[in-house]
């Protein structure tokens, strides 16, 4: 159970394999995105989100809509609005920041929004990472 379903009240049901899964498979994907590659040299890492955001304006449709697949999944698993108002937060954010060359990249970087929406579910889910 989540902290915020103690709180209230409310219990959640226990994951079943299939919603299990589907966090599993959302992980590996976000990790793709977000942080597959090591910047060599340095401690950060990126991933295909901060390679095809180089494409001007296409590569922030492209990696946009990537992302929203992370909300659908959300919404398919019954999260609450809130939670799946912050994770569209976190796109557009992500998203303005695209459209800038360069400083998009960075943030793309930095930020990694599929990797914060994950963890968003993984914590409302009560899913603890090893």
């Amino acid at each position: 159970m989540n902290a915020a379903a103690a709180l209230s009240g409310d219990i959640l049901p226990p994951l079943a394999g299939d919603e299990l899964q589907r966090l599993q498979r959302l992980r590996r994907l976000a990790w793709l995105l977000d942080a597959a590659l090591r910047i060599p040299g340095t401690k950060y890492r990126m991933g295909a989100d901060a390679l095809i955001g180089l494409l001007p304006v296409g590569g922030t449709v492209i990696m946009t809509v990537l992302s929203l697949l992370f909300v659908l999944e959300g919404w398919r698993m019954k999260a609450p609005a809130g939670l799946l108002a912050r994770m569209l937060v976190n796109i557009v954010l992500e998203a303005l920041f695209d459209l800038v060359p360069v400083l998009g990249n960075l943030v793309d970087i930095a930020f990694k929004a599929n990797l914060r929406n994950v963890e968003l579910l993984e914590q409302y889910f009560g899913v603890v990472r090893r």
